[in-house]
């Protein structure tokens, strides 16, 4: 038997480990929320934006959040601890499902450790078995019961092996394809409404900007010999915010560091072409109909290592759905600024390109859910279907209805 009967609500379980998640969780229970008039429950584990949705996290979302292996090994004990912890109290609380986001390091252990518990076991986020360590798409196959991909080429690689998974979307559609006010943002900075504007990306992490900020600043120079009156918008994030101002601040021209997602939508809105890290930000940019160039560096070792373990021709995610370069990339030895600021140019002075690249980014980000139903709401109705489907066939004696559908789902 599981925790509901025939009037009570569904419970899930929900687990998500950082950030990202628990942004994804957060838009995932909304949507619960709407598709079933507010007949649902929630437990388990999350941060501020999973609360806020109405979840009462079993201990802070923060014991989880730590990132590579020098990192973790001092915080191991604890996030042991918190996996047993986690695992208890889902077997505790005999859910109608349990649903884990992204984390896979975290998430996917939990999972293993479900077997048995008798409700659906779902990931969000497919881990991506594309690039690397392929064989972890059937060990996971045998202890979940349902992916949730971000990704449209994902699921034939996870079915073959016998594990339903659906794409969903990429979440980043429900955001940066929005529309922005680029006037209001110039107006707000001070930035001319016919100065040619740069967005400069240079990543989140303190080594990102340490490796790259440089590289970005003799770009930026190289452009401004081309591009009299450019000015720089460079959004960021609080952590290296600082940082970020204090080396931008003798640039040769005008810099506007911004923080914020509204302004860093906005100011991609205002931008004509862009510079960026590698990460989710080319698919903020595609969806945003910005052209970009893609640049990254690590050290040697890294890059030695990367070249053998990754199995992917581009780095990109619009590059890699759409299989070919839409987005320039510039990568190790190739990120210099004279690279840069050649593969720059033709976006911005070619407008046959710049229409081509422009094309090229919308079929993107169709590919990636855009233009459709929001990806958290596909995820939200299959989580309910597979709650719906398991109560049919197992120990659950409700139905869930949509109210969206009128119907089962």
């Amino acid at each position: 038997m599981t925790g509901t009967t025939e009037t009570a609500a569904p419970l899930i379980f929900l687990i998500a480990g950082e950030p990202s998640g628990d942004q994804l969780g957060a838009r995932l229970m909304a949507e619960l929320k709407a598709e079933t008039q507010g007949r649902v429950r929630f437990a388990g584990v999350g941060g501020e934006r999973m609360q806020a949705e109405g979840l009462q996290s079993l201990f802070p979302m923060s014991d989880l959040s730590v990132m590579g292996l020098a990192e973790v090994l001092p915080h191991l004990a604890k996030i042991l601890r918190r996996m047993r912890q986690t695992v208890a109290a889902a077997r505790a609380a005999r859910p109608d499902a349990v649903v884990t986001i992204d984390s896979p390091s975290f998430s996917l252990r939990v999972m293993r450790k479900l077997a048995g518990i008798g409700c659906p076991r779902i990931h969000y986020v497919a881990p991506q078995v594309w690039a690397w360590k392929p064989w972890r798409a059937r060990t996971m196959a045998g202890y979940l019961d349902h992916l949730l991909a971000l990704l449209p080429f994902e699921p034939p690689i996870f079915e073959q092996h016998g594990l339903a998974t659906s794409f969903v979307g990429h979440p980043v559609v429900e955001t940066a394809g929005r529309t922005f006010d680029a006037d209001g943002f110039r107006r707000a900075h001070t930035i001319p409404q016919q100065a040619p504007v740069i967005c400069l990306l240079p990543g989140s992490r303190k080594s990102e900007v340490k490796r790259l900020l440089p590289v970005f600043e003799e770009t930026v120079v190289r452009l401004a010999d081309r591009l009299p009156d450019l000015h720089v918008v460079l959004p960021t994030v609080a952590g290296v915010a600082r940082r970020v101002r204090r080396a931008t601040r003798a640039w040769p021209v005008p810099v506007t560091v911004v923080t914020g997602a509204e302004n860093r939508y906005a100011a991609f809105a205002a931008a004509h072409a862009a510079i960026a890290a590698s990460g989710t930000v080319a698919v903020e940019l595609a969806v945003a109909q910005v052209p970009a160039v893609i640049a990254y560096r690590v050290n040697r070792v890294t890059a030695f290592l990367a070249r053998r373990l990754i199995r992917v021709r581009y780095v990109s995610l619009p590059n890699l759905v759409m299989d070919r370069a839409i987005q320039p990339e510039m990568l190790q030895q190739d990120c210099t600024p004279g690279k840069l600021a050649d593969a720059l140019q033709p976006l911005l002075d070619d407008t046959e390109r710049r229409a081509a690249y422009v094309s090229a980014c919308q079929e993107a980000a169709r590919a990636l859910g855009a233009f459709g139903e929001p990806p958290s709401r596909k995820a939200a109705r299959i989580v309910l279907r597979e709650v719906g489907e398991h109560g049919q066939g197992g120990d659950h004696h409700n139905q869930i209805r949509s109210p969206a559908s009128g119907a089962g789902v």
